[in-house]
């Protein structure tokens, strides 16, 4: 849990990471904001409409990287879907300001928790931290 909660942390900090998925041997990146710990797992929202969602249901696998201060993250991780509304609804809560586009069990909205994450904190002056969860 104290692994999934500092990573989750240092996600915020960040305040936008990059998600990097793959598109029919092709990689895609692109920003991402939400970091949320729901049932001790690391989550991240987007919408169902939105071609990251394709990408994710045809190869789970991701990578995540983010730049914090004179840090940085690199998260490596299995990305499943979890269609429960509580789940949503969490994350929801977390960024209210995303109710403005999404709602929980509007057939759009859905999360997705990390499995076999492997986070490796890096800085220039330093051994690299590495956290599994």
């Amino acid at each position: 849990m104290q692994n999934v909660q500092k990573v989750c942390g240092f996600l915020k900090q960040c305040k936008a990471y990059f998600l990097a998925t793959e598109d029919e041997s092709q990689p895609r990146v692109r920003p991402f904001g939400t970091a949320h710990v729901f049932e001790d797992k690391l989550y991240f929202q987007t919408g169902k409409v939105k071609n990251v969602y394709r990408q994710l249901k045809a190869n789970p696998k991701v990578e995540l990287c983010g730049l914090a201060g004179d840090k940085w993250i690199r998260i490596d991780a299995a990305a499943v879907e979890d269609d429960r509304i509580s789940a949503a609804q969490s994350m929801l809560d977390a960024y209210p300001e995303l109710q403005k586009m999404y709602r929980a069990g509007d057939g759009n909205t859905v999360v997705f928790s990390l499995r076999d994450a492997t986070a490796t904190i890096f800085s220039q002056d330093g051994a690299p931290e590495v956290l599994k969860f």
